[in-house]
């Protein structure tokens, strides 16, 4: 089984060990195609806080940690 993997960007980091994660989806539209614009937000954990806002990174999927976080930070790939 295939861990899942996202690339988002850090929009808060309020919580402690915590970032929120937005995840764009941009898929054209099934009759129209245009493309539309989709944005998830996802709770990471970040044990260290390392992570700031507007950080690009990369999340993965791991076993529930609280009642609404279930993803974990693998990598920071850009700095803010």
């Amino acid at each position: 089984m295939a861990v899942k993997e996202r690339v988002g960007v850090v929009v808060s980091t309020k919580m402690d060990k915590t970032a929120v994660v937005a995840v764009e989806n941009r898929s054209p539209h099934p009759k129209y195609r245009k493309i539309v614009v989709k944005t998830k937000k996802f709770k990471a954990h970040d044990p260290e806080n390392k992570c700031q806002e507007g950080d690009r990174v990369r999340i993965r999927e791991t076993r529930p940690l609280s009642k609404t976080k279930r993803w974990e930070i693998k990598d920071i790939l850009t700095a803010h």
